[in-house]
């Protein structure tokens, strides 16, 4: 009986320590101050209702985003040109993944300092509808480059974390641009699959790529048999090219459009067409799409327009 005694109150010390131990451990400085460490600028459910997004860099720097219809636009000299949309989500969920963001300073003497001082920091402002979501000034690195201070506009605590906003921040503004002389491939909108007819017209000649149950015929190429699979290639070029940027100094229905032209005919009904210019002396032209005008590498232009020979069965 003396030794069973001695055993229960061994084990039950043994047990206390344990329980000691297990606490100090879950509720060290160290640990709390990591929990504590992580937050988030934005909900998601508040980010979802951004209408507007302007990131200033410097006054004369300044990227305007705009969302109408669901779809999200560059604004440029008054101009709304399509945005990549994964890159304003890309961008946006900086700010609403809960993450480590050490507070710093709360102090509004160090905001000099941490490059935090209004009309010197890059700021980030998020609009809803009637009311700003957020508003964020960017201040210097730490010494590494890999992280960034931050503080909400209006107030003096400062965070700092992960630097990757900075190269949304310092990036070229035609990095937000959806460069696609047809912007709906970018969301799976138009895919090689819903391509049913596409023609071609330049310099006088007509090719015709339909899409039938044996495969693509071929009309106005002169190919001994058709490859399908170089005619897949091709449609996906024809869906997937970009521009190297917009232009405004040209529209649309000028007379330079006229000579060249691609038309998509989709399976729903939807007809695509891109207009282009002749080549210039590097090669490049310019196409017309959806009310914008692009500008078209000499390789990207090339790429639109082939041979019998590149359809031809080897």
């Amino acid at each position: 009986m003396p030794y069973k005694k001695k055993l229960i109150c061994l084990l039950s010390i043994i047990a206390a320590l344990s329980l000691v131990y297990a606490l100090t451990i879950i509720f060290a400085p160290e640990r709390t101050g990591s929990r504590s460490d992580h937050y988030v600028w934005l909900d998601s459910k508040l980010a979802a209702q951004a209408e507007r997004i302007v990131i200033a860099r410097t006054q004369e720097q300044t990227v305007e985003l705009v969302k109408k219809n669901g779809r999200w636009f560059v604004l440029r000299n008054g101009i709304e040109y399509p945005a990549r949309r994964a890159r304003v989500e890309d961008f946006t969920a900086v700010f609403t993944t809960r993450a480590a963001w050490p507070v710093r300073s709360s102090s509004a003497s160090s905001h000099a300092r941490l490059g935090l001082e209004e009309g010197t920091a890059s700021r980030v402002t998020i609009y809803g509808r009637n009311a700003v979501l957020l508003d964020l000034l960017f201040g210097n690195e730490d010494g590494y480059g890999r992280e960034v201070n931050v503080r909400r506009y209006g107030q003096n605590e400062v965070r700092s974390g992960d630097n990757i906003v900075t190269s949304y921040l310092t990036g070229l503004e035609n990095g937000w641009f959806n460069l696609r002389l047809i912007p709906e491939s970018e969301d799976g909108g138009v895919t090689l699959d819903g391509v049913q007819r596409i023609s071609v017209y330049s310099e006088g000649q007509t090719q015709i790529f339909s899409r039938g149950n044996g495969g693509w015929a071929l009309s106005g190429l002169s190919a001994a048999g058709t490859d399908q699979s170089a005619v897949d290639a091709y449609v996906r070029v024809i869906i997937n090219t970009e521009g190297d940027d917009f232009v405004d100094f040209v529209s649309g229905d000028d007379p330079v459009f006229s000579n060249s032209r691609i038309t998509l005919e989709l399976g729903n009904g939807v007809i695509k067409t891109i207009f282009l210019s002749d080549q210039d002396e590097n090669g490049n032209r310019l196409a017309a799409a959806d009310s914008h005008v692009y500008l078209l590498s000499s390789w990207a232009a090339q790429r639109l327009f082939r041979n019998a020979d590149s359809f031809e069965t080897r």
